[in-house]
């Protein structure tokens, strides 16, 4: 019962948290433009609390799964002094575009903050290289740094290995750097075979399997979610998902049994794995130097991938590459953050659903804030509003469609966790 409702209480502040930053930014942005706003509300249904005697109404209601700004002028235009419907085209964009924006910035700033708090950054500089990989043969030396993979500019070691990844074993070229010497150094990869199972596990939960690839060996021979994993070919995990991942790259055969506990039962499943190919240069990489420059430099670098990484996402999405299977909705969002371990963790998934809530909300699609940043920016060019009715019935289709996805995506959180 006390996990319950410390769980409850995870999601209810995280839903909130993300809520009120957002309409604060809405809020914010119309107390600027000298906007009247009427009621600044987080949750939607009955009323449980709300501020007296203030120009604006302050409200908490009942269902904390959103929240609104209502300003002067904005539903039923209005002549009034402070309206909505009677500020420039400019402040009225600003107003909408400014819940998303607040969204985005404060997961950025986390984001930022965390990484570069870390330090420990894996670069581009060569430590030395391996024996009987490809690079061994190579003019790289150590102390070398490697600036470009294939023309595309690398700041930090897992960039090279994503571009050489996507090589399939094609030569690469790098372009690298000694002192002030820079020259290219042509590479074919070398190919190895690894071990797939298809599954993936998560920090927060150890070693239990938090999703399994679809028409993987995990599937195939009877692997689940929220499957246990105790040991792999009799060897203890140690409840650490590194350890996991370390014994399954040492088997050397096809087969492996999993010792997994499964609703208080432990069971055993044989697995016969696949062998897949990978590809290597040989290279190991120096841990960069711990300063402070160091960590502002490789901190603004790699939340500058985080946020490519959210826009990749999307435009997988909207071109067909990524399954709409793949979304997650408030169940599936509901069921990460109950799955959270300690507040770094809990901060981090806090971060990136706002990302994904700022960069979602800015969509141009109504009913989204987004979609009505386009409405006005026709109003700018075409110089007159959009008819009532029009704008309407632009936003119901939008709820609509909305309201169809939510079932969906819910439909699939479910089945995900249970």
């Amino acid at each position: 019962m006390i996990v319950f409702i410390i769980n409850a209480l995870k999601i209810i502040f995280l839903l909130g948290f993300l809520i009120f930053i957002h309409e604060g930014g809405h809020f914010l942005a119309a107390k600027l433009s000298k906007v009247t706003v009427n009621e600044f509300a987080i949750g939607f249904g009955p009323t449980i609390w709300h501020s007296k005697n203030t120009k604006t109404k302050y409200c908490l209601r009942l269902i904390p799964l959103g929240g609104f700004v209502s300003m002067e002028g904005e539903v039923e235009k209005s002549e009034k002094e402070g309206s909505f419907s009677k500020a420039s085209i400019l402040k009225r964009i600003f107003i909408v575009a400014a819940g998303g924006t607040v969204n985005i910035i404060f997961a950025l700033m986390v984001y930022f903050i965390f990484t570069s708090a870390q330090g420990d950054f894996l670069g581009t500089s060569i430590d030395y290289k391996m024996e009987g990989y490809a690079a061994e043969q190579s003019n790289i030396l150590p102390g070398d740094r490697i600036i470009k993979v294939n023309n595309k500019n690398v700041v930090f070691k897992k960039d090279i290995s994503d571009i050489v990844k996507e090589s399939n074993g094609d030569e690469v070229t790098l372009t690298v750097k000694r002192g002030e010497e820079v020259f290219d150094e042509k590479i074919v990869p070398t190919k190895e075979l690894t071990n797939y199972t298809g599954i993936y596990l998560s920090e927060s939960t150890q070693t239990q399997i938090k999703g399994i690839d679809s028409g993987s060996p995990a599937e195939k021979y009877g692997l689940e979610n929220k499957d246990v994993i105790l040991k792999v070919n009799g060897k203890d995990t140690e409840n650490d998902p590194y350890k996991v991942l370390k014994l399954i790259s040492e088997i050397k055969d096809e087969k492996a049994t999993f010792s997994i506990l499964r609703d208080n039962e432990e069971l055993e499943i044989e697995v016969t794995l696949d062998k897949v190919p990978t590809y290597t240069l040989g290279l190991a990489f120096k841990v960069e130097e711990n300063t402070f420059y160091n960590r502002i430099k490789y901190g603004l670098f790699d939340t500058q991938k985080f946020v490519f990484a959210i826009f990749d996402n999307l435009k997988q999405l909207f071109t067909g590459k990524a399954s709409m299977d793949q979304l997650t909705g408030p169940v599936g969002i509901s069921s990460i953050i109950a799955d959270t371990k300690g507040i770094a963790e809990y901060v981090y998934y806090l971060a990136l659903i706002s990302l994904s809530l700022g960069v979602t909300n800015l969509l141009p699609f109504p009913p989204l804030d987004g979609g009505k940043i386009v409405l006005l920016l026709i109003e700018a060019i075409t110089r007159k509003p959009i008819e009532e009715n029009v704008e309407i019935g632009l936003q119901l289709t939008g709820f609509a469609l909305l309201f169809i996805l939510a079932i969906f995506v819910t439909y699939n959180d479910i089945l995900r966790i249970f």
